[in-house]
């Protein structure tokens, strides 16, 4: 097999085998998303609620999503309001039935829009650079 073509398809052979979305997430603390904002779950147990606000759409340890989101909580887990306590500051998680725990708001959440982009640009990056390494490689082997 002549030279270029061995490395043409070790190349190739690398982009194969090693996916760019091979990295999981690695979360701090189990949280839930409601409104645009991230709020931690805590173990304080909460029996003063009101009504009913919210509930998760989408579940995953793995992959972060947009719309009400938990990293721990499975799709369909209601959210509530706490008696006495503003939405901005708290809220509570049904984790069982009739059983609430306290979820501090932690700030905004923000995905998808910067990680997305960053993602993108980091495998257009890599795609462009092993293409010019391609090229160049192929160029100075055909000169010979």
């Amino acid at each position: 097999m002549k030279p270029y073509l061995r490395i043409v398809s070790f190349c190739l052979l690398i982009m194969i085998l090693v996916p760019a979305n091979a990295v999981a997430t690695s979360w701090v603390y189990p949280f839930v998303v409601w409104n645009g904002y991230m709020y931690e779950v805590t173990d304080e147990k909460v029996t003063t609620i009101e009504n009913e606000i919210g509930a998760v759409t989408k579940y995953s340890d793995m992959k972060q999503y947009g719309g009400n989101f938990s990293n721990a909580y499975p799709k369909g887990t209601k959210y509530f309001a706490i008696k006495g306590m503003d939405t901005e500051v708290a809220i509570a998680v049904e984790v069982d039935n009739g059983n609430y725990l306290k979820a501090i708001r932690d700030g905004e959440y923000t995905y998808p829009s910067q990680l997305n982009v960053a993602n993108n640009l980091f495998k257009a990056l890599v795609v462009t650079g092993l293409l010019l390494i391609l090229f160049l490689l192929f160029n100075a082997l055909r000169k010979k």
